[in-house]
């Protein structure tokens, strides 16, 4: 599914495109998303424009001055911004329509996305008020992650992947920056020391950041918003990679069902 550094990707990709327009119209072909889209929303988001394109977590905020438009890709969801004439196909759902004769279209064959509207402040909305510091925001510290996590008997892994701990890491990445930071995800969280915590802070903003320089990482549906793949995939060390030799190590890398999500990690390189 799209994770932070996608979503971000997507965030950049659109905003050029659509700050500053008015929206004209909201075309629905399919409402049935992950939450109905709201039968009110076209007349509450016509005629408004576009003041903001922010992200937090893995949602997409577009601010008008009536309200918030709240996004969430899902497991296979995307944006494109495309002509309005272009053909839409039985997976594009939805369509925001611009000023400029252009519309941001949203694709999503499994339909766990999320297109919702909010008058009120979003970042106390429902879906987003109980969500931990954004990974790369000031907010995520060595000292803030020894905190929560002092106690803890769950596994780090899935400790990161908790949205009320931390924001958006998603487990691809998460398996990135504990490969990183030396420390294997099946690890109790409440054993990893302040000095690793600083580590594995460094080394989950080092991944996220060279997930965004190099657009994101291509599994199965997602595209940049421009329809380019992202190629972190390219640089993956241990995600996906069972069996294939650590690129410091050579050993064998294993996986091992954690939840309802694999782990990824070298025998040898993570502690």
């Amino acid at each position: 599914m799209p994770e932070l550094p996608e979503v971000e990707t997507t965030r950049r990709g659109i905003e050029p495109h659509v700050l500053g327009r008015t929206v004209t119209r909201l075309i629905v072909r399919n409402p049935r998303l992950r939450w109905r889209v709201p039968a009110k929303l076209e007349k509450e988001l016509a005629g408004q424009t576009i003041e903001s394109v922010t992200r937090r977590g893995k949602y997409l905020l577009l601010a008008t001055a009536a309200g918030t438009v709240i996004l969430h890709l899902g497991m296979s969801g995307s944006l494109r911004v495309v002509a309005c004439a272009h053909p839409a196909d039985k997976y594009d759902h939805v369509d925001i329509v611009l000023d400029s004769g252009d519309c941001l279209r949203l694709r999503d064959p499994r339909r766990f996305g999320a297109l919702l509207w909010t008058r009120d402040d979003p970042l106390r909305h429902k879906l987003l008020k109980h969500l931990g510091p954004e990974p790369l925001g000031p907010d995520f510290s060595g000292e803030y992650l020894y905190q929560k996590l002092h106690g803890r008997r769950r596994n780090i892994r899935d400790s990161l992947l908790d949205s009320r701990l931390v924001a958006g890491i998603g487990n691809i990445y998460a398996n990135e920056a504990l490969f990183a930071a030396g420390i294997r995800p099946t690890r109790h969280a409440g054993k990893i020391s302040g000095v690793q915590c600083q580590r594995l802070i460094k080394s989950i903003r080092e991944t996220l950041n060279n997930a965004l320089r190099a657009g994101g990482t291509t599994l199965r549906d997602f595209r940049a918003s421009d329809g380019r793949p992202g190629y972190f995939q390219l640089s993956l060390n241990v995600y996906g990679r069972e069996s294939e030799h650590c690129r410091t190590c050579r050993s064998p890398i294993r996986a091992r069902r954690l939840g309802q999500r694999t782990a990824f990690y070298c025998p040898k390189c993570q502690q």
